[in-house]
């Protein structure tokens, strides 16, 4: 994994076999892994999709690059994007690929960035976490490594550098409409041809 990225750098991510692919344009706002208990939850749903790939890692945790969302745009596949949520009423929404099981993207619908998940960012070009978050809610997080910030919950900088973020948006909330409905877990998660 790399360090940060430069901020005039621009970036392809893709689902597994390559239908979906999202351009996206400038650095993240920040690089986290985060531990807390909706991200494993909706991590181990995913993951148990037909074929799906790896989302989180040994530690359970889910890497994710945050960027603004008028940095990210849907330039292929956009038909075969659903939504999927832990309860009908969150407002937070896993983006996935149906064509291949693969989680792309987590959705806070009524903040100003997304989080792309660095499972679907290419190996070479990845870069290296900053920081853990919510390792509090871990039953034990004395096993983490600490290679990086281990924060019990969002850090400082953490809301500091999203707030940055959308001061430089001028507090615009732009919403997604490259999403197709709802992941249906019977339905749409259909073994992918191969």
């Amino acid at each position: 994994m790399t360090g940060i990225l430069p901020a005039a750098s621009a970036h392809t991510v893709s689902c597994a076999c390559g239908t979906v692919t999202f351009a996206l344009s400038g650095a993240p706002i920040l690089v986290a892994e985060c531990l807390c208990s909706s991200c494993r939850a909706a991590g181990e749903v995913l993951e148990g999709l037909p074929h799906a790939p790896a989302l989180l890692d040994a530690k359970g945790a889910t890497l994710t690059l945050m960027y603004r969302k008028d940095r990210l745009a849907c330039t292929a596949g956009s038909e075969v994007l659903r939504e999927f949520r832990l309860r009908p009423e969150a407002a937070t929404r896993r983006i996935v690929a149906t064509c291949c099981n693969s989680a792309m993207l987590l959705d806070f619908t009524k903040g100003h960035w997304i989080d792309v998940y660095g499972a679907r960012w290419p190996e070479p070009e990845k870069p290296a976490p900053e920081m853990r978050t919510m390792v509090g809610d871990l039953p034990d997080a004395t096993g983490l490594p600490d290679d990086i910030p281990n924060h019990r919950s969002h850090s400082l900088r953490f809301f500091a550098r999203l707030l940055r973020a959308w001061v430089a948006m001028r507090f615009r909330v732009p919403e997604l409409s490259f999403v197709h409905g709802k992941l249906d877990l019977a339905a749409d998660a259909v073994s992918p041809a191969r």
